[in-house]
């Protein structure tokens, strides 16, 4: 039964061991790779910045 896959299997096989090698390998050098801050200091992210419930946003003017 398992030994009736044939080379196809193993090539299925093969491609997704390279796709979860290839993310793996992305991850690391989004983790360890080196980044930048800005140099003029933190910048309003909009929607990223952290909001307590309660709080009045700040009004566009």
């Amino acid at each position: 039964m398992a030994g009736d896959a044939g080379s196809g299997g193993a090539r299925e096989v093969l491609l997704v061991l390279a796709v979860a090698g290839a993310g793996l390998a992305l991850a690391a050098v989004a983790a360890f790779g080196p980044w930048q801050p800005s140099g003029d200091g933190p910048q309003d992210r909009g929607a990223a910045r952290s909001f307590t419930p309660g709080m009045s946003a700040p009004q566009a003017q």
